[in-house]
């Protein structure tokens, strides 16, 4: 058997020997933090406060008297701890993350260095405003960006994210039409393949949703629209490129409709990244479209920091946004804080400050850092990835839309697994015994068993190369029979499969030892 530099065997050897390469051996198993020997330790010398307490009350009595209830671990212990734990974690810094309808790529370390700079990170917002001319400034020069991308007159920032832009424009709709005295308008139309706040959003703003019917090919039945439209409808929602992974080839002609029934139209862009450079959304006739810079931008995700969703907004729109917004006149940089003056049609505001001053560093260093022409091919790369991932993988999974290219993501049901005994599930637990991430499973729910997986732009063709062989290996061995791997799946994880379903309603949020929980049980 031959052997590469490390002493791995090499291909196809590999696979004669039934070699899996991977680092497992190297995986350390650690239990909880309480579970570790240590209770009568510490990791620092701490002075014994003997009886320089005794007769003290000036906690009014809550000076503790019994014990804290925490392990005591050394320094080494407790590194090591945490950096068992982190092993345990899927991370972008690890491989590839195929989440689709989330955009999990990489996050540029020039972006964290950026944005952990004193004049971002360690300013208040209480703080003087001639003391922050620096934040402020960011702040406009994004705010113009956002703009000069989008095709759009205005943008409010302070939104946290896409579910709260989608608040911001929907309440920017309705300030609208109470403005013009149709405040009779109490429906809001989505497609059935929308992101599920998209309807939750509207019903908390009042309206009544009414869904608008799919075409056989992913798209937005146009036909249907028509009929729904009508002077009882607010808005539209409409993602673009849609849940799907796939561009509304009608757009136009669904903005034509939309204003000509008097609404207006609210353009989910979580796929922002699939167009960004190339599209501008206000020349569709877009009139609210939330960006979500955590994505599009290239900012933490998800747990990996606060989230951000300016929105942008037609002139038909521009006056009522919320305030604060950033205001540049003679005096230098300033916010724009009450609805008077400029500011008189404001609908009111979002939160108490104005937003998440690391997002807007951290995505305006992704601007600058791209240019122009560095935007435009990210969204050429994210669809190209994509395209590439469908492509490998259609002769061995169904495409849950075969005709033509996706965009950012592509998307594939489980008709390729009737008859095999294994479902959407098995196969994606399976993933993780081969070292990667599950895609998005069951959604959108207009899809059977979706599979959804987004490269995003950031991966290189050898990352998606490795991801791809480990698909089809998969689904060879899925079509070969051996569903009992599958149901099994994952046996490499530090933790067999879970009942998932029990461990949501009724999680076990506190441990307790062992002692503890047998008396409970009697």
């Amino acid at each position: 058997m031959s052997m590469n530099s490390v002493g791995r065997p090499t291909r196809p050897e590999a696979v004669e020997s039934g070699y899996q390469p991977g680092g497992r051996g190297l995986l350390q198993d650690e239990p909880l933090l309480f579970e570790l020997d240590g209770w009568d330790k510490t990791g620092v010398d701490l002075a014994d406060v003997g009886d320089d307490l005794a007769g003290f009350d000036g906690l009014g009595g809550l000076v503790r008297s019994g014990p804290i209830g925490l392990p005591g671990l050394s320094e080494p212990e407790t590194v090591r701890h945490y950096v068992r734990l982190s092993q345990k974690n899927h991370a972008i810094d690890l491989a590839i993350y195929p989440l689709g309808s989330c955009t999990m790529k990489h996050n540029p370390r020039l972006n964290e260095k950026m944005a952990r700079l004193p004049g971002f990170a360690d300013i208040h917002p209480l703080q003087p405003q001639s003391t922050v001319q620096g934040a402020l400034g960011l702040m406009d020069r994004l705010a113009h960006w956002l703009k000069t991308l989008t095709g759009m007159p205005a943008v409010a920032l302070t939104p946290k994210a896409g579910a709260h832009g989608e608040l911001c424009g929907l309440l920017a709709i309705r300030a609208a039409h109470e403005a013009k005295g149709q405040g009779h308008r109490k429906t809001v139309l989505a497609p059935t393949s929308a992101h599920g706040t998209n309807p939750a959003t509207a019903a908390f703003c009042g309206y009544t949703v009414v869904e608008i019917a799919q075409t056989a090919d992913g798209r937005v039945d146009l036909a249907d629209l028509e009929a729904k439209l009508g002077d009882h409808v607010a808005a539209i929602m409409v993602t673009n490129p849609n849940t799907c992974g796939l561009f509304e080839r009608d757009i136009l002609e669904i903005s034509r409709l939309t204003h000509a029934a008097g609404a207006y139209f609210y353009c989910d862009g979580a796929n922002f990244n699939a167009i960004v450079g190339r599209v501008r959304p206000g020349d569709l006739g877009v009139d609210a479209m939330h960006i979500n810079l955590h994505k599009t931008f290239s900012t933490p995700h998800g747990g990996g920091g606060p989230g951000a969703g300016p929105v942008v907004l037609s002139a038909a729109l521009a006056a009522y946004a919320p305030t604060p917004w950033v205001v540049h006149d003679d005096d230098g940089f300033r916010l724009q804080e009450t609805p008077e003056a400029e500011a008189e049609a404001a609908f009111g505001r979002m939160c108490a400050f104005h937003g998440q001053m690391g997002m807007y560093v951290r995505a305006y260093a992704y601007m600058l850092s791209h240019g122009a022409d560095g935007l435009k091919q990210v969204a050429e790369d994210a669809v190209l990835n994509a395209n590439y991932l469908k492509a490998r993988l259609s002769d061995l999974m169904s495409p849950a839309f075969p005709d033509g290219p996706c965009m950012h993501e592509a998307l594939f049901d489980d008709s390729w697994l009737e008859g095999t005994g294994v479902t959407t599930l098995d196969f994606a637990k399976a993933m993780i015994d081969e070292g990667f991430h599950p895609m998005t499973m069951y959604f959108p729910l207009v899809v059977h068993g979706a599979m959804l997986i987004e490269p995003t732009e950031t991966e290189p063709k050898q990352e998606l190369d490795r991801f791809v062989e480990a698909m089809r290996r998969l689904a060879t061995a899925a079509k070969a029979g051996e569903a009992e791997r599958f149901r099994a799946a994952p046996v490499m994880a530090p933790l067999r499969r879970l009942d998932e379903t029990l461990a949501a309603r009724k999680p076990r949020l506190r441990w307790a030892p062992v002692a503890a929980e047998a008396q409970a049980a009697e």
